[in-house]
């Protein structure tokens, strides 16, 4: 950081007024998982769950469509240009959380300390921070494979594909906060569970998930 910067915290607007006023409280729902697991999926279901009654709240969801071809678009995938995408990822997710938006983020984010590193960054700021586990083995992602990236990993087209390639291994989460079998349950009881859970830590008011109210994206 410039060491002419000087943050400047208004103490006549705290993050509890700001939540007090909006009637939401902000987090950080953070899906990670190999490519194909389905949490591009997931994280569009959810985001449309809680923009609609009987929920109704501010949420919006990060993820490569959005972030890699605007802010990050610059960065590669390698293992550093990967380090500073989450890292960038992570600081744009807080001011969401902060501002008592649900920021609902889908990345690959493969290192365990990029992602306690994300943790941290909201923890410092008394931000909820939510870990979700997209478990899905990689047999059963390429199975999928609806880009075709798999294979183009497999006859060597692309270099550095995390899960497939040596250099880039996939460190699974060792305590998630929610962990959702993306590879054998269907996107519906996935979201459930992740709004169980919300729900159960009092991060959301109560709710009736309405029949056919879960997208499919």
């Amino acid at each position: 950081m410039a060491t002419n910067i000087h943050p400047h915290h208004h103490p006549t607007l705290t993050h509890p007024l700001r939540s007090h006023l909006r009637q939401q409280k902000g987090l950080t729902i953070w899906l990670t998982g190999l490519s194909a697991s389905g949490k591009s999926t997931l994280a569009t279901s959810l985001e449309t769950l809680l923009l609609s009654p009987p929920y109704a709240l501010s949420a919006y969801r990060l993820d490569g469509d959005n972030i890699r071809t605007g802010l990050n678009a610059d960065l590669t995938f390698s293992p550093r240009d990967r380090e500073e995408n989450i890292r960038r990822i992570a600081h744009v997710a807080a001011l969401f959380a902060d501002s008592c938006t649900i920021a609902i983020t889908s990345f690959i984010s493969p290192y365990r300390k990029d992602r306690e590193l994300a943790r941290q960054l909201h923890e410092e700021r008394g931000l909820e921070f939510v870990e979700v586990w997209c478990e899905a083995s990689v047999q059963e992602c390429e199975g999928r494979d609806p880009k075709g990236l798999y294979g183009m990993a497999r006859r060597g087209e692309i270099a550095g594909f995390t899960g497939v390639s040596s250099d880039a291994p996939y460190e699974e989460p060792e305590n998630p906060e929610v962990r959702v079998r993306t590879g054998r349950v269907g996107v519906e009881e996935c979201v459930r569970v992740i709004v169980g859970y919300l729900e159960g830590r009092g991060l959301l008011k109560k709710g009736e998930v309405q029949e056919g109210g879960l997208v499919e994206g």
